[in-house]
């Protein structure tokens, strides 16, 4: 067994820390669970208690390669022998050009590509955009309904979710056009992906001849949905906006912060449904806990903002580019992509047989990013916010991790290292299963 309780959930530790965290730190920023994190290896995490908990939220989508994986941890430790900081723009160092063609050469397309490195996702969609405008000389960007860039106030002005994320932070940034996302579990009068994703690009056309075709700079959509709730859009669709965008020289930009490095099967999600994003933002995963981001593309479009125009103090940290390169070394070659593809493959069987217990509308994702959305009646699909609270804390309270997500916060999501092993992955599902179950009784 990997789970080991030795106190109540939360411990007698935790609660101290987190009265003295109710204290010291501003409220805001919210928490999934009441314990306190000690130590962490591959799919397990302890607490300060001692209580062992199997992880399936995956520190955010950022732990693919697991808790304190050994390459990445042996190349922060080399490069903190050598130097912490230096600002590539004073004195440019080594890791940040190798991390940059590392991407160039794994991102999808047949074309000369540049990268660009930042600190977080947010960061990333801000200058996907910047360099979008940049190279178009247009102003507006198109967006999608329930979908999450980012806290900055481009990137929070992209994102759907009002509250919590946006409510008493206004105005917001202007050019701006949302159009409806190919949600096929809450598409009107269909869930037919060919159909919902026919109907939900008419409806984008609409929405980009509000504007005129030749003001939009960009079009920026998430090949999965994150915090929206893991609904994944169908890939005629995707295929269908990459064509349009080509047409209207428009930029199509992937944001694949949460999708990225191995999460669905394949090292970008992009590659499940044969389509090449002229500029792909990329972070989570790829710093393997640490904090990097990236925005890689084509080299016409990355080469238009003037020299100066996109840069910041800590981008591309050479402590943060050696444990990249170790992250990306292990998809490559130390087996990661090929276990991703192997629990993208087991946990979506694994997971249909959970459609059995009431309450579960729908199960679904790409790969390993999988998600329940649970309901207060099937027909309706009411949200039911309050059973999904109710499971991740049972859960919580016998070992198991959990998030949720989506726009109506009914979703349970599940972002599992993808080093986790069989006996793990079956321990953490029936600890999810008997939440489950207790529910729909």
């Amino acid at each position: 067994m990997n789970i080991r309780l030795k106190t109540e959930v939360p411990g007698p530790r935790s609660r101290e820390l987190m009265a003295e965290r109710q204290a010291a730190v501003a409220r805001g920023p919210f928490h999934v669970t009441p314990v306190f994190i000690a130590r962490g290896k591959g799919a397990v995490l302890e607490d300060v208690d001692g209580n062992r908990f199997i992880d399936f939220a995956g520190g955010l989508a950022v732990l693919n390669a697991g808790h304190l994986p050994a390459a990445a941890a042996e190349a922060v430790r080399r490069q903190s022998r050598r130097f912490l900081h230096a600002c590539f723009h004073v004195t440019p160092y080594e890791g940040y050009v190798r991390l940059c063609a590392a991407l160039n050469r794994l991102a999808p397309g047949d074309f000369p590509k540049r990268s660009f490195l930042a600190n977080s996702g947010a960061e990333a969609v801000e200058n996907a955009v910047k360099i979008a405008r940049s190279a178009t000389g247009r102003p507006t960007v198109v967006c999608f309904e329930h979908a999450f860039h980012g806290r900055t106030y481009m990137a929070m002005t992209l994102t759907a979710k009002e509250k919590p994320y946006k409510l008493g932070f206004g105005p917001f940034n202007p050019g701006v056009v949302r159009a409806p996302f190919p949600y096929c579990y809450r598409w009107p009068a269909t869930e037919d992906p060919e159909r919902v994703s026919a109907e939900c690009f008419s409806a984008f056309e609409r929405a980009v001849q509000s504007v005129g075709p030749e003001q939009v700079a960009a079009v920026i959509i998430e090949p999965v949905l994150g915090e929206g709730g893991f609904a994944p859009a169908p890939a005629p669709f995707l295929r269908r906006l990459r064509d349009y965008c080509t047409g209207q020289r428009i930029v199509f930009i992937a944001d694949e912060v949460q999708t990225g490095f191995g999460r669905t099967g394949e090292l970008f999600a992009c590659a499940r449904s044969g389509v090449a994003p002229d500029l792909m933002t990329l972070a989570k995963g790829l710093g393997g806990g640490m904090p990097v981001s990236a925005v890689v593309g084509r080299a016409e479009l990355m080469d238009a903002p003037m020299t100066g125009g996109i840069g910041g103090t800590f981008g591309g940290n050479p402590v943060s580019c050696a444990a990249a390169l170790a992250v990306v070394e292990l998809f490559e070659t130390g087996g990661l992509l090929d276990r991703a593809r192997e629990l993208s493959a087991a946990l979506p069987r694994r997971l249909a047989g959970l459609r059995r217990f009431r309450g579960v509308g729908d199960v679904r994702g790409l790969g390993a990013m999988q998600a329940l959305e649970l309901v207060k009646d099937r027909r309706s699909k009411e949200p039911d916010q309050e059973a999904v609270a109710a499971v991740i804390r049972h859960c919580t309270e016998r070992g198991l991790i959990l998030m949720s997500a989506g726009t109506y916060g009914n979703v349970i999501r599940l972002l599992m290292p993808l080093v986790i092993t069989d006996a793990q992955l079956e321990e953490g599902l029936a600890v999810l299963e008997s939440g489950l179950e207790r529910f729909a009784a």
